[in-house]
């Protein structure tokens, strides 16, 4: 979902995003990836953009060469789906914001379950406007559906 927000004198392009889960083929993931690139270069780089949602990967709290987009403020270890991720956020200088934040880590936790806890839902922006991100936090307990 694509939308453009104007507020006052400032527009702000949001995108929310699901990104094709794990077990899926490889086409559907990358004809996702194909879509989300298509509509980040239709966005000019001088406007505002932030995009958020469930990428189902996980970036790991290993920096690696990715530190211009990798604040190292995760936790887990990084997956294929991650590794997409954070390429796409170097192609397109934007900063995973929730990586930038240290945190404990009930408040990076995004998905849990009764076997597992993960993060892999993410906020993207363009690193000129990372400014504007002050703070990033998973709220625990708060759910919409039981």
């Amino acid at each position: 979902m694509f939308i453009k927000l104007v507020i006052g004198e400032c527009t702000l392009n949001v995108v929310s995003t699901y990104a094709p889960q794990a077990g899926l083929d490889e086409e559907v993931k990358r004809r996702f990836w194909e879509g989300l690139d298509a509509i980040v270069r239709s966005i000019p780089p001088t406007k505002r953009l932030f995009i958020g949602g469930d990428f189902n990967g996980h970036i790991g709290a290993a920096v690696g060469s990715y530190g211009e987009v990798h604040g190292g403020f995760v936790f887990g270890d990084r997956n294929g789906g991650g590794t997409s991720l954070l390429d796409f956020a170097k192609v397109f200088e934007l900063v995973i914001a929730n990586s930038t934040f240290p945190k404990r880590e009930e408040h990076m936790v995004t998905f849990r379950s009764s076997a597992v806890k993960t993060q892999i839902d993410y906020l993207l922006l363009r690193r000129c406007d990372r400014g504007l991100c002050k703070d990033f936090k998973v709220i625990p307990g708060e759910t919409l559906a039981t």
